[in-house]
């Protein structure tokens, strides 16, 4: 069941399309799997949470989440797959349980109702969740023993969280979800939370300007710690460092772009992914 697991989580990896497939396959085969199973894991408790199922519905499937971790932290034998390819990372990487429960607390807020404007604290707590949580599960298995390792994974998370709010806005408000904080409405003069009104305000590039300064900051900040750490922990965080830089792309061509165009989509191409995995591989950064 476990090589079945392992494979299907690959498989899954493969067809998002995701930045996190480039970052992850610089990564040794035990490694890599892991890091498979780990992506399974968020991408099963997301689609929980974003399907239109009822709300009653989605939380009984998360809590039944919380039953697997029961049984993989208990030595009792997980009853779906995806919990299954889970077991091998949690022992010889020493995951803690913690951040796996953060991750489902995340879940079940967007499982509970659409978030619609949050102050700052509420979604710097969401991002720690939804983000944060993963990346101190990524470090563990990455091998990275710094003290601030944890650290670097919630700056991190929290930088890319919000490169994903400030560029799904126009996605989000079709479901019904605002991410952008109250305190960035505030900034732009934006009244309300209905999503598509914000969306609509002329005050919006203001909004999204006080965001991306919130999230440069992250950015920096996670750079800062990673170039204070020992050579070898700096190196271990190399997938962690390509994936940023993907996403930090992303961010670069949305200021470029200029926030009164905010609400077009905006992706980077495979080739684009590669060529950035590749020079931060060649360059060792």
């Amino acid at each position: 069941m476990v090589v079945a697991a392992d494979a299907a989580a690959e498989a899954l990896v493969k067809r998002s399309g995701t930045s996190f497939y480039w970052a992850m396959r610089s990564l040794p085969m035990a490694k890599r799997q892991a890091m498979f199973a780990l992506y399974a894991f968020c991408r099963a408790v997301d689609d929980i949470a974003d399907e239109p199922a009822p709300r009653d519905d989605k939380l009984d499937r998360l809590e039944a989440w919380h039953g697997e971790l029961d049984r993989l932290f208990g030595g009792g034998m997980p009853e779906q797959p995806i919990a299954a390819a889970l077991r091998d990372p949690i022992v010889r990487y020493g995951l803690p349980r913690e951040p796996f429960v953060e991750i489902l607390h995340g879940m079940e807020s967007d499982a509970r109702g659409p978030i619609r404007a949050p102050s700052m604290a509420e979604l710097e707590v969401y991002c720690a969740r939804v983000a944060g949580a993963v990346g101190q599960q990524s470090v563990r298995i990455f091998g990275c023993r710094d003290a601030a390792a944890d650290s670097f994974a919630l700056a991190t998370g929290h930088a890319l969280q919000l490169t994903n709010i400030l560029r799904d806005l126009a996605e989000d408000a079709a479901d019904g979800r605002l991410y952008l904080p109250r305190e960035a409405l505030d900034a732009g003069g934006i009244p309300g939370d209905d999503p598509a009104a914000v969306l609509a305000h002329p005050g919006l590039p203001a909004a999204c300007t006080w965001v991306a300064a919130r999230a440069e900051a992250r950015y920096g900040e996670a750079e800062a710690l990673r170039s204070a750490m020992a050579p070898a922990d700096a190196r271990a965080l190399r997938p962690a460092v390509i994936m940023t830089a993907v996403y930090r792309r992303i961010f670069e061509r949305l200021g470029e772009r200029g926030w009164q165009r905010a609400l077009e989509p905006l992706s980077l191409s495979k080739a684009d992914k590669l060529w950035i995995a590749l020079r931060c591989l060649v360059l060792g950064r």
